[in-house]
């Protein structure tokens, strides 16, 4: 199954390893250092045009991959067909 992030851009399930919210991800130093690293890297895909919402991080091809998305955690989500286990 795939899941479209925005901007026309499209991956794999199989591929993603985790989905963040900006607004709570980036109060931790760590991860915030981890993003830091991922775009000295040239490994951050920005697909926003105001603020990014939420941020996808993907495997591909052994390669991670940060996607910067303007869709909320909820709206990824909803299209990927999947649900939060209780």
């Amino acid at each position: 199954m795939y899941l479209h992030l925005g901007q026309d851009v499209i991956v794999h399930t199989d591929s993603i390893l985790g989905i963040y919210d900006m607004d709570t991800a980036t109060w931790s130093k760590h991860t915030r250092a981890f993003m830091s690293t991922m775009e000295r890297a040239g490994h951050v895909v920005p697909l926003f045009e105001d603020l990014p919402k939420s941020c996808i991080l993907c495997e591909e091809g052994g390669e991670p991959t940060l996607y910067l998305s303007q869709l909320s955690t909820a709206t990824l989500l909803r299209r990927s067909g999947q649900t939060i286990p209780e």
